[in-house]
């Protein structure tokens, strides 16, 4: 298997889950390439656990539809094509402006998520980029989450794991991903100010990054 960038599971308890959460990361960075074979047991490896929870969460994540099952091999990552990425960046776009304009309007609760967008910044400057990829989406679900819908804030999730930012990792390589973490601490600056416009605006720029300077592919990883 080529080098693969994987995350530190911790001590949770529930592995499945963390296996899980941390192969979807992989996916939205780009470390997990479209079309390439994973096999549980040499992902497995790279995560120091036996190859069964592994083997539950890539079949966690083909229910999800962002794997495909391939007999007596493995996983195989979905391709999305520029359409699908365009499509999904528009929807989150009808979804996330508005509703962040809605919670600048009534901000309780938004300055305590000012942690989780240092936590953006220091990944960007430890050029983390997984770790990034992990604080980037807790910041923005929490932030949706303010306005008290549990269904928008599930469809953004389902949608943000269907994305990919394949720009990340050389952005951060080169050091240029600060001015995009930083939006972060800006955007909450707008909201916890009750600027509506503001940070309706940043937020629509915000989103471009997804099919702008985080979309650019990197070259293919071999197979694996």
């Amino acid at each position: 298997m080529s080098e693969l960038n994987l995350p530190s599971l911790g001590t949770r308890q529930n592995v499945r889950e963390q296996v899980a959460e941390a192969l979807r990361a992989s996916l939205v960075a780009g470390e997990m390439r479209p079309g390439v074979v994973y096999s549980a047991p040499a992902l497995a490896e790279r995560f120091g656990i036996s190859p069964t929870p592994v083997r539950e969460a890539m079949l966690d994540l083909a229910k999800e539809g962002l794997v495909t099952a391939v007999r007596n091999k493995g996983f195989r990552v979905t391709e999305l094509s520029d359409r699908d990425l365009d499509e999904i960046t528009e929807v989150r776009a009808l979804i996330e402006v508005p509703t962040v304009a809605r919670i600048a309007a009534s901000p309780e609760g938004a300055e305590e998520l000012r942690p989780l967008a240092e936590a953006i910044v220091t990944a960007a400057e430890r050029r983390d980029i997984l770790g990034y990829i992990e604080a980037d989406h807790t910041f923005h679900l929490e932030l949706l989450a303010l306005a008290g819908n549990a269904h928008l804030v599930g469809v953004v999730r389902e949608l943000r794991h269907r994305s990919r930012l394949y720009g990340v990792p050389s952005l951060a390589e080169r050091g240029e991903l600060l001015p995009s973490a930083r939006e972060h601490l800006q955007l909450l600056d707008f909201v916890t100010g009750g600027d509506v416009q503001a940070a309706e605006t940043l937020m629509l720029h915000h989103l471009r990054h997804v099919r702008g300077i985080w979309a650019v592919p990197r070259e293919s990883s071999e197979a694996c």
